[in-house]
């Protein structure tokens, strides 16, 4: 096994109504006297109503322009040089959570993440994932240290696109496939591989049982039980699989699949995490796992998450395209490598129409 890097938390986490109240605070006991606050349109205007006015701290904004990109990072890193900023505030999804920790990083300042939807886990992990200003992935970078304040108001998420709870849903369910067939078959495993693997076994359970029912909440407006441990599954317990597991618990296939889709521009519509589900299926059909296949589908079906190729606006029937997807999706820096059979592009291609059979009398 190989050594483990572990960055299993945040410095500092809150999650109720009203959290963001204790930012100033927060702040001026890390000596924080200027920060640099990263936001998009929509997700400032999210969080506006919510957020505190500060006395003590300065704070200068700056929009981002789309994509968390190795451009965007240094146009930003720019506004920070020369300047008496303390830290970066990150406000938003993931790609502006991402975006503000790279920026932190490359700038040597604190990160503090606010989180205005539910889609992904980046409010909680030490990485930033980076694609082109096109918007096709590229590379992944963990950095050195952990996020030092993450604080969730949870009625921002409450009031977000549903679709991206629902996109968070299917990204943190992977957490599961992935960790496990990761670990499953290791033997003595570190007591922080086991913390992720637990940890990616709780995101299973609580999703397939919950997140209907925080579905519903949302479309009601209305907090719960369910909608508040959905939430802070995909960004906690979602975070700590790779926070406590390293590569044990970041990535396997799913997301290779995930990164392999993004050469399609068909593809460009769908949330990240709706990728990503696909790429579960693809992978169990990767690991002959058809059974745990069939036993997905009622709950893809009532998340509406995609199953097969039409749903995510691809042509079984365009092999150039498929092909160009597999070939992506096998590229020799992808996280599908660390599986212990080395999977080609023909595997890759062969299961996505291997799963086109499965299912279509199941859909």
């Amino acid at each position: 096994m190989t050594k483990l890097e572990v960055r299993g938390a945040p410095s500092y986490y809150a999650c109720h109504e009203g959290s963001l109240n204790d930012l100033e605070n927060l702040l001026l006991l890390n000596s924080i006297n200027h920060c640099l606050v990263i936001h998009g349109e929509q997700s400032w205007k999210a969080a506006a109503p919510y957020f505190p006015n500060m006395s003590h701290v300065k704070l200068t904004f700056v929009s981002y322009q789309g994509e968390c990109s190795l451009i965007e990072v240094q146009r930003i890193s720019t506004i920070v040089s020369g300047t008496n900023i303390d830290a970066i505030i990150g406000i938003g999804g993931g790609k502006v959570l991402d975006l503000a920790k790279a920026v932190a990083n490359e700038t040597n300042k604190e990160a503090i993440l606010i989180p205005t939807l539910a889609s992904t886990c980046a409010a909680w992990t030490p990485l930033s994932v980076f694609y082109t200003e096109e918007g096709e992935f590229t590379h992944y970078t963990i950095f050195p240290k952990s996020t030092l304040i993450v604080l969730i108001e949870p009625r921002i998420i409450l009031h977000s696109p549903i679709k991206y709870v629902r996109a968070g849903i299917a990204d943190t369910l992977a957490k599961w496939y992935e960790a496990d067939v990761l670990v499953r078959d290791l033997q003595d495993l570190p007591l922080p591989v086991k913390i992720a693997h637990q940890s990616a076994r709780l995101c299973q359970i609580v999703l397939l049982e919950h997140s209907q029912t925080a579905l519903n909440a949302m479309e009601a407006k209305t907090s719960s039980p369910a909608f508040l441990q959905v939430i802070e599954t995909i960004i906690v317990a979602g975070g700590m699989v790779g926070g406590f597991g390293d590569r044990y618990g970041r990535i396997a296939a799913a997301h290779s699949v995930h990164n392999g889709l993004t050469v399609a521009h068909e593809t460009h519509h769908l949330l990240h995490g709706e990728k990503v589900a696909y790429g579960i299926l693809v992978q169990l059909v990767l690991e002959e796992n058809l059974e745990e296949v069939a036993s997905l589908l009622p709950f893809y079906r009532a998340l509406e998450l995609p199953i097969q190729l039409r749903d995510l606006e691809l042509n079984r029937d365009n092999l150039e395209k498929l092909k160009a997807i597999a070939e992506r999706t096998v590229a020799s820096s992808e996280s599908i490598h660390y599986l212990e059979k080395d999977f080609t592009s023909d595997d890759i291609l062969t299961a996505i129409l291997s799963l086109e059979t499965f299912v279509d009398p199941l859909v």
